[in-house]
């Protein structure tokens, strides 16, 4: 099974039928930058529900590559997701990217669940009870066990990206990131669509 769920340097996740990158690529760019090259090579960034089930089914399954990307240590490692969110009237939105039954990447867009934490958690959250019971959007609910995972809710500045880090201080599951900040260690994991 190990064989079969790894090609490429890829890991295949069946709980959401994507190919996800073992590794992060396009470090030092930024949220605009990754989407447009990851695009032009049919490829997409994580969304949050996808990079959830990816850390549920490495850490069962790849547990080196869970505690990579989850382990309290040097050096920083940090990731893109593609979350965008955005203000539509009194509405606060999440847009995001998926394939298609065809392949295609295609935009998707869709409110936020009235139930959606607002508010920091610094610490933190319980990055297990995270990845078993969350919005349909992926993010923790009001409900969500204390833990260690700090939490940074998304800003109503309509100009906020998501992303997940981990360094020595601390893992981090950000939902305030300006899409044109970079820096050294930031980068994207790559998913796929394959017939």
């Amino acid at each position: 099974m190990e064989e079969q769920n790894v090609s490429n340097n890829f890991i295949y996740v069946p709980s959401i039928d994507l190919h996800v990158a073992k590794e992060r690529t396009l470090l030092g760019k930024d949220w605009h930058e990754c989407q447009k090259e990851l695009h032009s090579k049919n490829q997409k960034m994580l969304t949050i529900p996808e990079f959830k089930e990816f850390l549920k089914y490495t850490k069962e399954n790849h547990e080196e590559t869970y505690k990579e990307i989850t382990e309290v240590k040097n050096p920083l490692r940090s990731e893109w997701l593609d979350a965008d969110f955005k203000i539509k009237g009194k509405d606060l939105f999440v847009n995001y990217h998926i394939f298609d039954s065809n392949g295609n990447i295609i935009q998707k867009s869709e409110i936020l669940d009235e139930n959606t934490l607002m508010k920091d958690k610094t610490p933190g959250i319980s990055i297990d009870s995270w990845l078993k019971n969350s919005t349909e959007q992926g993010l923790p609910k009001k409900s969500i066990e204390s833990g260690n995972l700090y939490y940074w809710a998304l800003d109503k500045d309509n100009n906020s990206v998501a992303r997940f880090f981990a360094y020595v201080d601390g893992a981090v599951f950000d939902c305030i990131r300006h899409p044109s900040n970079w820096d050294d260690d930031l980068g994207v994991r790559a998913a796929e669509w394959r017939e």
